[in-house]
């Protein structure tokens, strides 16, 4: 049984109350970054592409740590004794 079934029914309800709410604010907050944003001349369009290219950048960046965490098990080194051998720095 997961955490949560083991919970009484009104704590559980009141905790999806408390994420459900925690998400509206999430919501409230994006939509006012959005129209700051608009308010500033970006297009909707410009803005769904840079989203579209940050998707794609860490799908990118998600792929070059993988390969630096198997290279590193090979070799025997963490992921961080790499980084210098790739001149990539620790906030890359």
């Amino acid at each position: 049984p997961s955490p949560r079934s083991c919970q009484p029914h009104g704590a559980n309800e009141e905790a999806l109350r408390s994420e459900i709410e925690e998400l509206r604010q999430k919501d409230l907050a994006l939509d006012q970054e959005i129209a700051q944003l608009l308010s500033e001349g970006y297009s909707l369009e410009e803005l769904e592409k840079h989203i579209s290219l940050l998707h794609e950048y860490n799908d990118i960046k998600d792929a070059g740590q993988m390969l630096l965490g198997k290279l590193a098990v090979i070799r025997g080194v963490t992921t961080k004794q790499l980084y210098p051998e790739y001149d990539l720095e620790l906030s890359d």
